[in-house]
């Protein structure tokens, strides 16, 4: 047995291979190697350019300006893009926005020429704002509320679903806008925006609907409910069915002093882009809505309210003490705000 397994010398477990093939050997696992790392680096280098490419794209969707709009060279410190913080413009993007502010004095017919730009459907005019003491505390305060106006983040009932072409508010002269002034024209010049000044020529029937307004504040004439505004025949013969007392001494010089104030207004907002528009001239001539329209650079509508006009015919129908109001002006300058009357 022993010599049985003798006969399997050491040598009979050893393979042996021609003297060439460790180098064959090498050169096919080199081979093999470079394929590999070929193959590995053409996979690398693909997704390498796949995410540059798909970055440059993303990139490109982002940054792509919105074509120039067709204006006039002066007119583009007045076109803006906004982007909004609280939702998306969307296809809207790249709609021009105008900004403006209609500057008037309370019972001067801006609450009903409001809802006349409003039923625009490119116009957004977002009300008495600055009614609110808070948000005229100082100038901080003041340009946070006009930055998301005039960014489109501010809601109210009458932000448009649809691409809005002009946005902004109603101020009236005493909520800060007289106090700060020079402040807020630097805004206005620097963030592009332009005014609407709204006044009232006859000036004793707005003091007529001041006196009137602040008496139905705590008598509630209409089922206990305030309303500064009326949509119907009915609310408005209510309303004006008080004739308030007029102090016919103070009469002139409160008048003057409302001039002196509407004057003061215009020279302090002279520089701004501005047009000038009184009541009358608007019930009067309906083509000062056109106007109105045309310098808010947007298509011009047919432009209508649900207002209901309250004192209506001769003021000697709405003031308590007629006799002694028409002795104070009669001789006057001031003597056509007497009879002057106008519908709506």
């Amino acid at each position: 047995m022993a010599d049985d397994l003798g006969f399997f010398s050491k040598d009979s477990f050893i393979l042996k291979f021609p003297k060439k093939s460790p180098l064959v050997l090498r050169m096919v696992v080199l081979l093999f190697v470079m394929v590999c790392g070929l193959y590995i680096c053409s996979i690398c280098l693909k997704q390498i350019s796949t995410s540059s490419t798909h970055e440059f794209l993303n990139i490109g969707v982002i940054q792509k300006p919105c074509p120039e709009p067709n204006i006039k060279p002066w007119e583009i410190p007045y076109v803006h893009y906004p982007n909004p913080k609280t939702s998306s413009r969307a296809e809207c993007a790249c709609n021009p926005v105008r900004y403006f502010a209609i500057m008037s004095m309370q019972r001067s017919g801006s609450g009903w020429f409001e809802t006349l730009l409003n039923n625009h459907t490119n116009i957004s005019s977002n009300g008495e704002i600055f009614s609110v003491k808070v948000r005229r505390s100082n100038v901080s305060t003041i340009f946070e509320t006009l930055d998301k106006v005039y960014n489109l983040d501010w809601f109210s009932s009458a932000s448009k679903n649809e691409c809005t072409a002009a946005v902004g508010l109603k101020w009236m002269l005493n909520q800060g806008l007289m106090q700060h002034h020079k402040e807020i024209v630097e805004y206005f010049n620097t963030r592009g925006v332009s005014a609407i000044f709204l006044f009232r020529r006859n000036l004793l029937r707005r003091l007529i609907s001041i006196l009137a307004n602040s008496y139905d504040r705590d008598a509630k004439l209409l089922n206990g409910t305030h309303k500064s505004h009326v949509h119907s025949l009915h609310e408005a013969e209510i309303l004006a069915s008080y004739k308030p007392a007029i102090n016919a001494t103070l009469l002139i010089p409160n008048i003057r002093q409302v001039e002196e104030t509407t004057k003061k207004a215009l020279e302090y907002f002279k520089s701004i882009r501005h047009i000038i528009l009184y009541y009358e001239d608007v019930v009067k001539n309906r083509t000062k809505l056109d106007e109105v329209q045309e310098f808010l650079k947007v298509p011009k509508r047919e432009l209508r309210s649900r207002q209901v006009k309250i004192h209506k015919g001769s003021l000697s129908n709405h003031i308590q003490n007629w006799k002694d109001v028409e002795k104070a002006l009669n001789g006057t300058q001031y003597e056509s705000y007497l009879y002057g009357d106008y519908k709506r």
